[in-house]
């Protein structure tokens, strides 16, 4: 985004259709560390589908987790839907295995989210390429526009293998009004809180990984006690909005840590503060 009039149609688009895509966002390098991360993850959680890397207690000790989702360039894209003062909300990995992805059904991620107001945006960071063939995420332009369901609306769904466990009924989305959202690695999506969206299964032998940032302005309101996983990223908190629920930034240890390019950076950051 390098110009007023690139923003501007960026935005438009984000404002019509609730999602919009940026290409060539992240570097080669950058994303081959995040994959070799969900490696390194799956070795540490052997027994979790790498579908549901959600982790929340866990990105607050993890300082690759936190460098990534504290990348300029993608706080950039953020500051222009949420403001120059960004702090995350969220960010977990879905990774599907070739042959056995499992699918995401319908919802609206703010159905999920103890947020007031629901100012809010996601950006999907594609590691690997994402097509309809290896399970890519599936849109409803437009949809950001009707209601957002209650979380008790949302149906209980264990009857076929899904990485949230429950969607939408499906008897509430068109679905012949579909996009599939193709991306390259290092393309980013971003996508509105209200938008219905979800993903077929990964049948390919390709691997389709994907990291879910979600960005709030610091006057969005964390409403969950004791939420895990809040970091300010940029700019000022706001006084006494999650002044009690950000967290430090994490050191590396190594042995205990994923090593990364400028790891040795984030040791004794505290006292370096």
């Amino acid at each position: 985004m390098n110009n007023i009039a690139e923003k501007n149609n960026i935005l438009e688009q984000y404002e019509r259709d609730g999602y919009v895509i940026i290409r060539n966002v992240v570097d080669a390098d950058l994303i081959a560390e995040s994959i070799a991360h969900v490696e390194w993850l799956r070795k540490k959680f052997p027994d979790m589908r790498p579908e549901k890397f959600y982790l929340p207690n866990y990105i607050g000790e993890d300082p690759f987790w936190v460098r990534i989702v504290a990348d300029d360039r993608l706080l950039d894209i953020g500051e222009q839907f949420v403001g120059h003062n960004i702090a995350l909300f969220a960010s977990h990995y879905i990774a599907k295995t070739p042959f056995d992805g499992q699918p995401v059904l319908w919802h609206q991620d703010g159905s999920y989210w103890p947020l007031e107001p629901m100012e809010v945006t996601t950006l999907w960071l594609a590691q690997d390429d994402s097509t309809p063939e290896n399970g890519c995420m599936r849109v409803i332009p437009g949809s950001h526009r009707d209601r957002l369901l209650g979380y008790e609306e949302l149906q209980r769904r264990t009857d076929i293998p899904n990485a949230l466990d429950s969607g939408m009924d499906p008897t509430l989305v068109d679905e012949s009004l579909a996009v599939d959202v193709i991306l390259n690695a290092g393309d980013v999506s971003i996508h509105h809180p209200k938008i219905i969206h979800g993903s077929e299964p990964n049948n390919s032998p390709r691997w389709r990984r994907g990291l879910t940032i979600r960005y709030i302005p610091t006057s969005t309101q964390i409403t969950r006690p004791n939420w895990p996983g809040a970091f300010l990223l940029r700019g000022r908190a706001v006084p006494g909005i999650n002044e009690d629920v950000y967290l430090p930034w994490p050191d590396y240890v190594a042995g205990q840590h994923m090593p990364f390019k400028g790891c040795e950076t984030w040791v004794n950051r505290s006292a370096k503060a």
